[in-house]
């Protein structure tokens, strides 16, 4: 088992370093700071005065070496637009991400677990295909689609729910519902499969046989075993909510860290864009690690492996 984790450790060590040295390179080949600052151009001599002062007229490889001698100390460095430590900038607004994370990670678990029982349970009646239905349209529709209804139905037609912003709790619901739909679609179809399996199960027709009400059969000898396998597929499904947090928080103007950083690709601002994807791809690599270790601690034939 050590030999797993440590080769899981080094490729997350390396994919990490990829991510930094892809995004390092590609920010400098894709865009100009400062024609972003200056769309009427400047001239010359201060343009390389600007240059000289940002560090961007040094080779790309000497750059990227006095960042990794950075981060090596945490420094992430500061924005070329508000000359704010990008940290700071992150640190602003990390609480609302999480808070709109936490909220749509609850309402996932909670709606895709009840459609799944529904979609198992009546999966011959219409309800059953009702909910399997549901399950499949959030799932397909992408998030600014979804977003994008939902701000005509709540914001314009009937409106009762704020849009933009996240000023007030009231603000959290529709960007929470959005991006909780992929992951509530996910778990849903993945309750509906395990459970159909342990239905079948002798042990579950013999407790009916006993007498046993269906209330108890469900609470006490189906869903204790088939939440197993889907609570450890949820690890796998939690990167959804980093990638769709982008795309949700800036169609709902969330002044939160996925704004910042789609933000900063538009402004071509390198310190804020380098750090907002350092760590949006080591929370990806550090949950995949995570459910790498539970399934070697789980499965001994993951382990075995290697």
């Amino acid at each position: 088992m050590g030999i797993f984790l440590l080769n899981r450790t080094i490729s997350a060590a390396v994919t990490i370093f990829l991510i930094v040295l892809l995004v390092f390179v590609g920010a400098r080949v894709g865009g100009d700071p400062i024609s972003v600052m200056f769309p009427d151009g400047i001239d010359p001599d201060t343009q390389a005065a600007l240059e000289a002062d940002l560090g961007l007229d040094r080779p790309i490889p000497v750059q990227f070496a006095y960042y990794l001698e950075d981060l090596t100390q945490g420094d992430f460095g500061k924005s070329i637009h508000s000359r704010r430590p990008v940290i700071e900038m992150y640190a602003e607004r990390l609480p609302a991400t999480l808070t709109l994370a936490s909220l749509a990670f609850a309402l996932s678990i909670f709606m895709g677990i009840g459609i799944g029982l529904i979609g198992a349970l009546r999966r011959d009646t219409p309800s059953g295909r009702i909910a399997m239905t549901i399950a499949f349209l959030g799932y397909a529709i992408p998030h600014f689609v979804l977003a994008i209804l939902l701000i005509f139905l709540f914001g314009y037609i009937f409106r009762t729910l704020p849009i933009v912003g996240n000023s007030t709790p009231y603000h959290f619901v529709l960007p929470s519902i959005v991006l909780a739909a992929g992951l509530t679609a996910a778990i849903a179809r993945y309750t509906r499969s395990v459970l159909l399996d342990v239905l079948s199960e002798d042990y579950v027709r013999t407790a009916r046989a006993k007498g046993l009400s269906d209330l108890i059969v469900i609470t006490k000898h189906t869903l204790p075993n088939a939440m197993i396998p889907v609570v450890t597929v949820l690890g796998l499904q939690l990167t959804s909510l980093v990638s769709g947090s982008l795309i949700v928080e800036e169609v709902f103007a969330f002044q939160g860290v996925g704004q910042l950083l789609v933000g900063s690709v538009r402004e071509a601002d390198y310190p804020v864009l380098q750090c907002g994807v350092f760590f949006f791809g080591l929370t990806v690599v550090l949950i995949n690690l995570f459910v790498d270790m539970i399934y070697s601690i789980l499965d001994p034939r993951v382990r075995a492996g290697g």
